[in-house]
C-alpha cells in the first residue's frame, strides 16, 4: 500500500496526566500534528470493550464484548484487520495484554508478538523494540502498538495521577518519541488511549473514564490543529481512509481526513 499508518494505544492515559507526566515530547507532538484532549471513549470504559470499538467502530452493545472476555457478536462483520488484509495489505500488532488477541481475526494479521506484562519489566519499551525491529525488516502496512504498564502498573497498581502512574506515561510518550523519530517519514502515527482512569479503577461514565486524548502526525493532518468532536468510533474509519482500504457499512464512526 502506498500509505501506511502506525496506532499506539496507551492504556488508560487521561488527557491531564499527559500534560502533567513532565515529558517535554508532549507539546512537540501538540506542534507537530492534530489533535485533541476531549476525544471519547465508548461504555463501559473498560480495555477489550473500548478496544473492540476501535477497530469495528461501533458500541459494545453492537459488537457484543462489554467486559475483559471476548464475546464473539451475534450479526459478524469485518473490523479494520480484517478490511487490510481483504485489500491485500499486511498487519502487525504488538501487544503486553494477552485478552488484546482477539480484536483481530485469526489469520487476518501477518505478524504477531505478546510480551506479558508481569513477565518482564519495562514491557512497553520492549514491544516498542519488537515493532520497530519489524517494521525495518518488512514494512508492514499497518501496525498496532498497545502499550499497557501505564494502566497496570501504574493506574490500578499505585493510582491514576499518581507519581507512578505519571512516570509509566512520561516513558510511553518516550516510545511514541521513538517510533516517530524512527519511522514518520513512512508512516502516519496516531497515538491514543482506549478509557482514562480514577483512583484505581475505570469503567464508569465519569469523565475521568470517558476522556481520551488523540494525537495524529502525518501528511494528511494539519501541525498544531485541535480536532472537535472525536470519538473512538473514529479511528478505524479515519486509518481505512488513509490506507485507501474500503469501509464496512457497518462503521458508525466517521472520517477524520
Amino acid at each position: 500500500m502506498e500509505n501506511k499508518v502506525i496506532l499506539i494505544s496507551i492504556d488508560g492515559m487521561r488527557p491531564d496526566g499527559l500534560l502533567q507526566c513532565g515529558n517535554p515530547y508532549v507539546e512537540k507532538l501538540f506542534n507537530m500534528g492534530s489533535y485533541t484532549l476531549n476525544a471519547r471513549t465508548v461504555f463501559p470504559s473498560v480495555t477489550l470493550p473500548c478496544h473492540m470499538s476501535m477497530f469495528h467502530s461501533v458500541n459494545p452493545d453492537r459488537h457484543g464484548t462489554t467486559t475483559n472476555t471476548y464475546m464473539p457478536p451475534v450479526r459478524p462483520f469485518n473490523g479494520l484487520f480484517e478490511q487490510i488484509k481483504n485489500a491485500g495489505g499486511e498487519s502487525a500488532m504488538y501487544y503486553g495484554w494477552e485478552q488484546m488477541r482477539d480484536v483481530a481475526r485469526p489469520g487476518s494479521l501477518n505478524h504477531a508478538e505478546y510480551i506479558g506484562a508481569y513477565t518482564f519489566d519495562h514491557t512497553d519499551v520492549r514491544l516498542t523494540d519488537a515493532a520497530l525491529s519489524y517494521i525495518a525488516e518488512k514494512e508492514p502496512d499497518f501496525v498496532f502498538l498497545y502499550m499497557v504498564e501505564t494502566d497496570d502498573k501504574g493506574g490500578h497498581d499505585s493510582g491514576w495521577m499518581t507519581d507512578t502512574y505519571l512516570s509509566y506515561l512520561s516513558t510511553a510518550i518516550d516510545n511514541v518519541r521513538r517510533v516517530i523519530e524512527t519511522v514518520s517519514d513512512r508512516y502516519t502515527v496516531i497515538i491514543t488511549a482506549d478509557h482514562g482512569g480514577h483512583d484505581r479503577t475505570h469503567g464508569t461514565m465519569m469523565d475521568e473514564d470517558m476522556t481520551i486524548p488523540m494525537m495524529f502526525v502525518g501528511e494528511a493532518f494539519e501541525p498544531g490543529k485541535v480536532l472537535e468532536n472525536v470519538s473512538m468510533l473514529d479511528l478505524t474509519p479515519t486509518i481505512a481512509k488513509i490506507l485507501h482500504v474500503p469501509s464496512v457499512k457497518e462503521w458508525e464512526g466517521k472520517p477524520l481526513v
